[in-house]
């Protein structure tokens, strides 16, 4: 099948991208970890022997970072609807988070304790109406945040991919009634023309 000019522009991007050029030289899955380091040295998430939640997991590329900085004594717990091959110090569970089969799973992984810090940098699947798109993004945050309330340790943070426009004002609002401090990120490895921001909570209220 041929190419459509848009896909190939991005495919064409994608293998020029600096981020992806060294994602490959440095063993990571994705991109995206050049993402997560950067939060995580700017606001210090991740520390040896914490408990972390990768919410939307797939293909691993930031819970193969968090797998590394909470060591031996952490442990990270990644979901996803999709597949996700193995990583050292991380256990997966496949389905969707909010279904009450992983809800169950996720309570019975932590055995009664909560997490030290929760992850996320869903995205929805883009039809290319951008309404629809930005919807189901801040609907797929609001979805993380009910489990943050649900697992999350007080005094813990959370960080979490958003997509500035409809609704994201809304969000921002509603995750300072809960984090003692809310903000927001642009990491070298977000494309400037992309409305993604990352979000960074901290001192969750319980």
């Amino acid at each position: 099948m041929a190419r459509t000019k848009s896909s190939a522009s991005w495919l064409s991007r994608h293998l020029s991208d600096p981020f992806v050029k060294q994602a490959q030289k440095d063993g990571y899955r994705s991109r995206s970890a050049y993402k997560l380091l950067e939060l995580d040295e700017k606001d210090r998430l991740i520390r040896p022997g914490m408990r972390v939640m990768d919410l939307g997991s797939a293909p691993g590329g930031w819970s193969q970072v968090a797998g590394r900085l909470v060591g031996e004594r952490g442990r990270v717990l990644a979901t996803d609807i999709l597949p996700m091959d193995p990583l050292r110090n991380v256990d997966f569970i496949q389905g969707d988070f909010t279904g009450e089969a992983v809800v169950q799973q996720v309570l019975d992984w932590l055995g009664g304790a909560k997490f030290d810090l929760i992850i996320s940098d869903i995205a929805p699947n883009i039809t290319g109406i951008d309404s629809a798109d930005q919807g189901r993004s801040i609907h797929f945050l609001e979805l993380a945040l009910d489990t943050v309330r649900q697992t999350l340790k007080p005094g813990a943070s959370f960080a979490a991919k958003m997509f500035q426009g409809s609704g994201s004002e809304q969000y921002l609002k509603e995750l300072r009634t809960h984090f003692a401090k809310v903000l927001i990120r642009k990491p070298a490895a977000s494309r400037k023309e992309s409305r993604e921001v990352y979000l960074v909570a901290k001192g969750f209220r319980g």
